[in-house]
């Protein structure tokens, strides 16, 4: 379980463990609490993928590298029937596993050749106005929330580097900022190799 730092935009969060009605990160009992809490979390993983066979981790397997392939050419595959497949996969769906297909577009091919990360460190009292910087600007793809000693982590994409300083500078209004350009992305991993090691 992830620990919460004491970090100004991280004082005022609810740790897991009020949650579950245990005793918070800075009681006596805040080790027991978070062995606990790690039990529970553990727990929650183990009986998502125990309902969950091979076939059904195979299906999510191939729909994460394409979710265009048709019911019939994912039963081909994993060895069901069409109508077999494409029911297993509309559970899938039905139960929250798979929440959406998207297309995967390449920011290049739209002109933005710039790829940055941005980590903020900010105060609880400006994290709702960062997380509306965020929100509204085009160029931040991607919002993350984080524990530690940032507190947010952006990731942006821009047409040049010059735009790229006006997103940085705005950002740094709300505290000091880090940026890193990004040299090469690599594909993503399917989720259920993860999922898979849980033991």
């Amino acid at each position: 379980m992830t620990t919460y730092a004491t970090t100004a935009c991280h004082r005022s969060t609810r740790h897991p463990a009020a949650i579950l009605g245990m005793p918070g990160p800075h009681s006596v009992g805040s080790s027991s609490a978070a062995t606990a809490a790690q039990v529970i979390s553990k727990k929650m993983v183990l009986t998502t993928m125990e309902s969950l066979d091979r076939i059904d981790q195979d299906i999510l397997s191939l729909l994460q590298a394409d979710g265009r392939l048709t019911g019939a050419e994912v039963g081909r595959r994993v060895g069901l029937s069409q109508p077999a497949a494409s029911a297993r996969i509309q559970r899938l769906e039905k139960n929250g596993v798979i929440t959406g297909y998207r297309a995967v577009v390449d920011p290049a091919a739209l002109g933005l050749n710039i790829h940055a990360v941005i980590r903020l460190r900010t105060t609880h009292a400006q994290l709702r106005r960062a997380l509306d910087f965020a929100a509204r600007t085009p160029e931040v793809t991607s919002t993350l929330r984080v524990t530690g000693e940032d507190c947010l982590i952006l990731e942006v994409h821009c047409p040049q580097a010059g735009r790229l300083e006006e997103v940085v500078d705005a950002c740094a209004r709300y505290g000091p900022v880090t940026t890193s350009l990004v040299l090469r992305e690599y594909p993503p991993k399917p989720l259920t190799d993860a999922a898979s090691t849980t033991s």
